[in-house]
C-alpha cells in the first residue's frame, strides 16, 4: 500500500489501538471502531509556501498531510472552491465578515468529493474490485464518478426521496444503484444485507466512517479555508451536518494545523440541522455524548435526513472541543436562507440554507460577535436541488 511519509499509522477512536493500515482497510480489527490516520510531522517539512505548490492542484496539494502520496491519489481535481465574501449576510447577522465555502464548485457538485478521492484510493490500495455504500444520493454519485476514474465497479444504496440529478448521475458514471423504498434507514438497511450476502464478500464498505478516509478527505475544507484567508483562523465555521463528515473532518484539520504549526488557533465549529432530523443538537442540548435515533425524521432537506448519524459522537466531540453549538433550523428558515444568499449572487442549496439559518439563529442567540469572520459550508450545489427552492418559492406566491 503506496503511503506517505508521514503517515504513522491507523488509531481507534474507541479503543485507542494502534493498526498498520494495510491490515486494517475499513473499521478496528479489535472492537469494529472508528479509525483516523495519525501522523509523524517530523517526517516532512511542511509550509505554508510548500502547501502553495503550483504543480498539483486541489486536494493532491495537501498530500503530505494526507495518507497517499500525489502520484497514487485517485482524483479529478476536487478541492480548490471558491470562498465567497457576503457583506449583505454579514450586516444582516451583525459580524465582522461572512463567507461562503461553496462545495458546489467541486466535479460532481458536492463536498463529498473530497473524502470519495481518499476513499476510493485506499479502496484501489486495498486490491478492491467494487466499492459500495448507502447513501441520501450525493455520496453515490460521488463515489461513483471516482470508482470510474479508478477503474472499480461502485454500489449505491438510495431511498427513493434522493434527487434525480444524484440518482442519473450515479448511473451515468457507471455505477449500479438499488433505489430503495422509503428513506435513507430502508437504504442502509438494504445495504447491509447486501453486504451479509456470500455473494458479495468482495465488496468494499465505503459507508459513512466505515473507511477512515472519507472523514480525512473531508479535513481538506478547512486546510482551504485558512489558507484562502491569508492563514488567518475564521472565528466560526458552520456546518450543515447529516453523519458529521465535514465536522469531524474539520476538527481533525485544527489539530493538524495546530501540530504543524500553519496556525495557532482553531474555529469554533458550529453543527447544523434541520430541526426535524436533529440528532446531533439533542444530544448537545441534553448533554449526552452520543445521539440517539431520530424517531420520526420529516424534513424538505433530504441530504441531511440521518436519524442515526455514524459519527454523531465525534460530531459531538467537535463541537465541544472548539466551543461551538449545535443548532436546529426550521425547513422554511432554511430555505428562505438559501433564498436570501442567492440574491446576492451565491447558488446556495438548500442544504447549504440549513447552515445559513442556523448562522442566523446562532447571531440572534448571541453566539457571534461583531468582528467575528464566519464561513458557512454549502456542501451541494444549488442547482442539485433546484426543486426544492423552487417550491419554496411558488409557496410565497413567486
Amino acid at each position: 500500500m503506496d503511503t506517505t511519509a508521514s503517515l504513522d499509522g491507523l488509531v481507534c477512536v474507541d479503543c485507542g489501538g494502534s493498526h498498520d493500515p494495510v491490515d486494517a482497510p475499513r473499521r478496528c480489527p479489535d472492537c469494529g471502531g472508528i479509525l483516523r490516520p495519525t501522523y509523524d510531522h517530523g517526517a516532512v517539512d511542511v509550509t505554508r509556501d510548500s502547501l502553495a505548490d503550483d504543480r498539483f492542484d486541489g486536494v493532491a496539494r495537501f498530500a503530505d498531510l494526507l495518507p497517499f502520496p500525489t502520484d497514487s491519489l485517485v482524483t479529478t481535481n476536487e478541492g480548490t472552491t471558491p470562498l465567497i465574501p457576503c457583506p449583505e449576510f454579514a450586516e444582516e447577522l451583525g459580524v465582522g465578515a461572512v463567507y461562503v465555502k461553496d462545495e458546489g464548485a467541486n466535479p460532481t457538485g458536492a463536498t463529498a468529493d473530497r473524502g470519495a478521492a481518499l476513499a476510493v484510493t485506499a479502496a484501489r490500495e486495498h486490491g478492491a474490485e467494487n466499492v459500495a455504500l448507502p447513501t441520501t444520493g450525493d455520496a453515490g454519485q460521488s463515489v461513483a464518478a471516482y470508482a470510474a476514474r479508478a477503474g472499480l465497479d461502485s454500489e449505491a444504496f438510495v431511498p427513493t426521496r434522493s434527487t434525480f440529478v444524484a440518482k442519473a448521475m450515479t448511473n451515468v458514471h457507471g455505477g449500479d444503484m438499488s433505489v430503495v423504498e422509503g428513506r435513507y434507514p430502508d437504504a442502509v438497511k438494504a445495504f447491509e444485507s447486501a453486504m451479509a450476502d456470500d455473494d458479495n464478500a468482495d465488496w468494499h464498505s465505503l459507508a459513512p466512517f466505515d473507511s477512515p478516509y472519507r472523514h480525512e478527505g473531508a479535513k481538506t475544507l478547512l486546510f482551504e479555508v485558512v489558507e484562502q484567508l491569508d492563514w488567518e483562523v475564521p472565528d466560526a465555521v458552520v456546518y450543515p451536518t447529516g453523519h458529521g463528515l465535514g465536522v469531524v473532518g474539520s476538527h481533525l484539520a485544527t489539530e493538524q494545523l495546530r501540530e504543524t504549526e500553519l496556525v495557532d488557533e482553531a474555529p469554533a465549529l458550529h453543527v447544523a440541522q434541520p430541526e426535524n432530523c436533529a440528532p446531533v443538537v439533542a444530544a448537545d442540548d441534553a448533554g449526552d455524548d452520543d445521539t440517539e435515533v431520530w424517531e420520526r425524521p420529516d424534513t424538505l432537506v433530504g441530504s441531511l435526513e440521518v436519524p442515526d448519524p455514524a459519527g454523531g459522537a465525534l460530531a459531538l466531540d467537535a463541537v465541544r472541543d472548539t466551543g461551538g453549538w449545535a443548532v436546529g433550523a426550521s425547513d422554511d428558515d432554511a430555505l428562505e436562507a438559501a433564498v436570501t444568499l442567492a440574491a446576492e449572487g451565491v447558488e446556495m442549496s438548500a442544504t447549504g440554507g440549513v447552515g445559513a439559518a442556523a448562522a442566523q439563529e446562532l447571531a440572534a442567540g448571541g453566539h457571534l460577535d461583531s468582528d467575528d469572520v464566519v464561513v458557512l459550508v454549502n456542501p451541494v450545489a444549488g442547482n442539485k436541488e433546484n426543486d426544492v427552492l423552487r417550491s419554496h418559492l411558488m409557496r410565497k406566491g413567486i
